[in-house]
This record gives structure tokens, sequence and C-alpha cells, in this order.
């Protein structure tokens, strides 16, 4: 995948064609395993119709859900190895030797839907790549030789020119050598507000030019972009997670060597050693396959996964697959993105201060009138605020945008300005001393602030700010109930809007985060806590939730590529469904460990029986069958699942505690 930007539309569109194919193919091969399972065991049980129409069916299931995993063993073992497949496959086929086709259909169509499950999984991580892809422009305008021209992106050199126009995105990582606009930067930093660039401040490509032309100089080429940089840090990432899967590889090997070994030896050994008849020895060694195939073990885990995750879809928590589940169990330490996750990723008016004689009603219509008609975000905040509070907003005969300062706007009562205090001071407007204080104190809480003056003096001021969800502070309280023993905001955005929102949840934090530094700090939590999750709604966010253990996003508020980078989507963005997966994946885990004890506790006894009681295969189905029933029975119990939250048995000694702390170390 490191190399996909150099792919072509052609070859991407033809790969991603080919995979939909694979996946179709997959899904239609269990369906109709599943399908044809089902029908042949209701004819077979309710004798509907000759014997021979059920096992024609079941051999349709054999194909269908169990081909693929034949050829996979077929491939392993010409490579001389032993897998997981190959035992599924054999114990399916011992049990259709000796007539129990059922139970081999099952066992089948249970790994043939693993299967194709992870196939989808594995789609969605190239969709979040993809998905990153598509926010760098494919071509860029150039200055080349005193001309203008459009080349593509990847043919960009350092030093180029390159003319960013108002509503495209930046191409390139570069310098601005002439120009003036704000550019929204949030997708590659995750600040909350659109930064005004100048002669010499530094872009970011796939940041988005909202109103000026810029004119920028490449610093990089266009394969070390910071936007590359993430793409890469996500890869590396998403490829580590996939190494935990190594174990299950390795114990499937061993195990699927260990089984084969001892049927093959109880086939053999009695005839020759004993005198035994084959046919004697050889049914015994089918009821070891069959006993020792691990249907209630497969079972048990996926039938408490599918259990909490349906109740977690019922609670608006969407899970991407089991592994995910198990990792929030274990979560020790969460860390937070700030715009968007935390916060409601919008600006909004937190105060309106009017100078000494002034009311707060006449500097909100003021500002309001004059930004009606403007586009820019804050614009869309004061104006929002004027409506909400009932002010009557007076007619705007003209607006003149002085971009990276405010705007200059006439009404009917005169020219008015609304912007930073540099604009009222050019101005000519006096600023009372009691509005420079307010305006000083609020901005360093975090708060956007925009001087609103007539042709005389300024009014007063209007700040703006990104203000907390409302199920923040409750999520966090009851994530340090749960035993969770540190929770950091990790934020692009600047050191006061960073500190405003820690100090109000009584969290730590760490500002002023490029995308790679967040990722450094979460592999920082990893070393001090063990598990962390990560919950973002950025681009930005991407290659932190993809290394953090658990990635969360929020379904209502995040980007296409934080939702496909994460492993647990909460819909509506209410943060308190976060504590609630916890306890949910906590009560799936100990399901689970029910289940496994009271599996393999089954199969010891039926083996132990197969060789020192000589067990009959209608007994052997009957325990295995029987203990497969039941675990499915105590998985179930997770669809009535209700959150109630348990600390744990030796809280961490510093929960509850208040912070507000900047992490200088993290």
């Amino acid at each position: 995948m490191a190399q996909d930007s150099k792919i072509t539309g052609d070859e991407r569109n033809a790969a991603r064609a080919a995979d939909a194919r694979e996946r179709r193919r997959a899904a239609v091969l269990t369906g109709l395993a599943g399908t044809f399972l089902v029908i042949g065991w209701l004819i077979r049980t309710f004798s509907l119709a000759p014997p021979t129409i059920p096992t024609v069916l079941f051999i349709i299931v054999y194909l269908s859900g169990g081909g693929p995993s034949a050829l996979r063993a077929l491939g392993a073992l010409l490579r001389g190895t032993f897998t997981i497949d190959l035992l599924m496959v054999l114990a399916a086929l011992g049990a259709a030797s000796i007539g129990d086709w059922p139970e081999g259909g099952v066992l089948l169509f249970l790994f043939s839907l693993s299967n194709t499950l992870e196939r989808f999984a594995l789609h969605r991580t190239r969709r979040a790549i993809e998905a990153l892809l598509d926010l760098s422009p494919s071509e860029a305008t150039v200055r080349r030789e005193g001309q203008l021209m459009r080349v593509p992106v990847d043919q960009l050199r350092v030093g180029d020119r390159v003319l960013v126009r108002p509503g495209e995105r930046i191409p390139a990582d570069g310098i601005v050598r002439a120009g003036v606009s704000s550019v929204d930067q949030s997708p590659v930093t995750g600040e909350s507000m659109p930064i005004d660039k100048t002669v010499g401040d530094t872009v970011f490509a796939g940041s988005l030019n909202q109103y000026g032309a810029l004119e920028i100089e490449a610093t990089l080429p266009p394969s070390d972009t910071t936007l590359q940089r993430i793409i890469r840090l996500v890869e590396v990432a998403q490829a580590q997670k996939a190494q935990s899967q190594r174990f299950t590889d390795w114990f499937g090997e061993r195990y699927t060597v260990g089984v084969l070994a001892v049927a093959a030896l109880a086939a053999v050994l009695p005839w020759i050693a004993l005198g035994e008849p084959f046919d004697t020895s050889f049914y015994r060694a089918m009821t070891l396959l069959v006993v020792a195939s691990p249907c209630a073990v497969v079972i048990s885990i996926p039938a408490a996964i599918l259990s909490a995750i349906a109740r977690g879809a019922a609670r608006g928590i969407l899970v991407k697959g089991g592994a995910f589940l198990e990792r929030a169990a274990t979560i020790q330490a969460v860390a937070f993105d700030k715009t968007g996750t935390l916060t409601v990723g919008r600006p909004r008016v937190a105060a309106v201060i009017p100078a000494p004689g002034i009311s707060e009603a006449y500097v909100l219509q003021i500002a309001a009138s004059a930004e009606s008609r403007s586009e820019h975000p804050l614009a869309h905040a004061i104006v929002d605020h004027a409506r909400a509070a009932g002010v009557e907003l007076v007619a705007c005969s003209d607006l003149q945008a002085i971009v990276g300062r405010g705007i200059r706007a006439r009404l009917a009562t005169g020219e008015v300005w609304v912007g930073k205090r540099a604009l009222i001071e050019e101005s000519g407007q006096t600023i009372p001393p009691e509005i420079d204080a307010a305006a000083h104190e609020l901005a360093s809480r975090g708060h956007t602030v925009m001087y609103v003056a007539d042709g005389q003096r300024a009014l007063g001021i209007v700040t703006a700010a990104d203000t907390l969800r409302p199920t923040a502070a409750e999520a966090v309280q009851l994530l340090r109930t749960l035993g969770v023993r540190a929770q950091i905001l990790l934020t692009g955005d600047n050191e006061a809007a960073a500190h405003a929102i820690a100090a109000e949840l009584g969290i730590d934090y760490a500002a002023n985060l490029m995308p790679a530094e967040k990722l450094e700090r979460i592999r920082e939590l990893q070393r001090r806590f063990g598990t962390v999750a990560m919950v973002g709604d950025g681009i930005n966010d991407a290659p932190s939730l993809a290394t953090a253990d658990l990635g969360i996003s929020l379904g209502g508020a995040s980007t296409d590529v934080a939702l496909e980078t994460a492993d647990l989507i909460i819909t509506g963005a209410d943060l308190r469904r976060l504590p609630e997966a916890i306890g949910l994946a906590r009560a799936m885990n100990r399901i689970i460990r029910q289940n496994l004890v009271f599996a393999f506790g089954v199969m010891a006894t039926l083996l132990l029986a197969t060789f020192l009681a000589s067990l009959r295969l209608p007994i052997a189905v009957v325990g295995h069958e029987g203990s497969t029933v039941l675990v499915i029975l105590n998985a179930l119990r997770l669809l009535s699942y209700r959150f109630v939250p348990r600390p744990p048995d030796s809280p961490d000694p510093s929960l509850g505690k208040v912070r507000g702390n900047r992490l200088a170390h993290l």
C-alpha cells in the first residue's frame, strides 16, 4: 500500500473491482453453505424426503463452505505447513465418513463465515488508505518558465511555485510566497479554527484554501508531504496490529498436527499392535477426530462476540470485530482528540462583552448584521447566536473582507468593523481599556476574540469557542469509575484552547501536536500503561487511531478516514457509550472464559471416554452438540446486557483526582 500514490486511477479501479468480486464470491459461498445446511438439517431431522436428498444438500454445503478452506489447506501442505484449515476439512470429512454430515457442515459454515468477515475487514482497511489519498488533488497549477500550467501532483518538484485558488485543496507542503488567505488545515493538524496564512507561513498538502489566492513554494517532494507521512504511519500501524494474529496461526498449526497424529495412531496402532479389526479402530479414530474438532470451542467465542456486537449496535456502539471488543475490556488509558471529539467541532459564541454605555444586544446586532453576508465559520456562529437570542438584524449594503484580519461593512448606521484588534487600530478607532482586559482574559482561556467597532470607537467584543460536548464530563467520570488509569487530551490545537477543555474535565493534556507527535504520545502511553484507546474524529487522528490498541471514532462527527481507521464507532456522538463499550467488553470476556472452560472440559471428557470406554458415536455427538448448544445459550445472555459501572477490585489510587496539567513528557 505504501506505493499507492504512484498507482494510476485505472489500476486502482481494477484492483477495487477484483477485490469486490472476491468479497462477493466469499459472501455467496458462505450464504449457500448456511442456507443448504439449514434445509438439509430440517429435511433429515423431520424425514421430509428420501435420505439421499439431505446428503446431496450436505455435499453442497461441504463444497461451498469448505472448498476455499480445502484449497488453502492444500496450498499450505505444498509449502510444508499444517493449518487449522486442514483440521477443519479433515474433521468434516471424518464426520461425513461415519454418517454425521450435519456436524461437519456446521464446522465448515462457521469457518467460512469467519473468513468472509475477515475479508470485509481488510476491505475497510484499504478504503481508509484510499480515502486519505483522495484528499490530495490529482493536479496542480504550477508557474514554470513564466507560464501557468497544470501538471500531475506526483510531478511536482521542490522549489516549484504552485498557485492555489480559493476553494482548492493545497497540493504540496510548502511556504507561502505571495497572497493572503484563510486555510482550513483541520484535516492535517486538527486545529478547530481556520488559520490565517500570509507570506512566509507554512502550509500542508490536503488543507483547504478558503478565501484568497496563494502562491506556494513546494518544500517537499509529493512522496514526503505531511499527508503522505500520515498515510505511511497508518499503514505501519495496521501492519503491526496484523502481527498479533501470529500466535493464533502458531497454535493452530501445532494443534492440527497433534490432533491428526493422535487420530492416525488411534486408527493404526490397535489394528497392528492389538489385532483389533480395522473397522473398529477406524471408527474410534473418526469419533476421536469429530470429538477433537473444536466445534464447541470455535462457536463459543463467535457466539459471545456476535451477541456482544449485536447488543452494542442496539446501544449505538458499532464494533468492527471481536478482537477489538476483547481489547476494550483491558483499556488502561484513554487519549482524546479535542476538536469534534470532546468538543462539538464548530465555533459557537461564548461571550458578548459591551463597552461601557453600550448594550450587549446592540453589540451583537451590529456584529451579526455585518457578518450576515460572510461565509466564514465565525460569521455563521455570530449570526446563529443573534437569531437564537431574538436580535433583529439590519441590512448590510456592502461587505469587504480583509483577509487575515476581519471585515468592513456598511450598515444603515454607517461603517462598522468586526475582526482582530489590529484592524480596529488601523481604522483609527478607540479601544476602551476594559474591553482590552476582557479580550486578553478570554483569549487566555482559548476563545477567539473579535472586536466590534463603529466609526468612533470599539463597541465591544464577541468571542467564539469550540464548546464541550454535553456528555463529555459524564463520560470522563464513568471511565474513572471503571478504573481507567489515565485520561489525556492530545490535540493539534493551541495551548490555551487545550488547557481550557482539559481543566474543565479534570484531565491532562498535550497541545500543538502534529499527527506524528500524537502517534508518539500514544506509544509512550502504551509503554507506561499497557492497553491504550484513542478517541478521534479527524484525518490527522488516523495514525493514532491505527496505532492505539483500540481506535474509536464518533459516527456522527468523524471524517470517512477516521471511521474507516477506527476499530469501534460510537453513533450519535454520545461519549457515554465509550465506558458502556468497556463494560460490555468485560462482560463478553467473562462469558468467553466461561464458555472455553466448559467447552474444553467437555472435549477432554469425551476424549477420555473415547479411549477408556470406547465411546459410541451417538453419545459423542450428543455430548458434542450439547456443549455447543449450552455455550450458545450462555453467550445469548449478552443480548440483554445492561451497563452498570463496576470499579475494579484494586482501583488506581489516583482515580478521581482533578487534573488539567500540561504533559511536557507526553
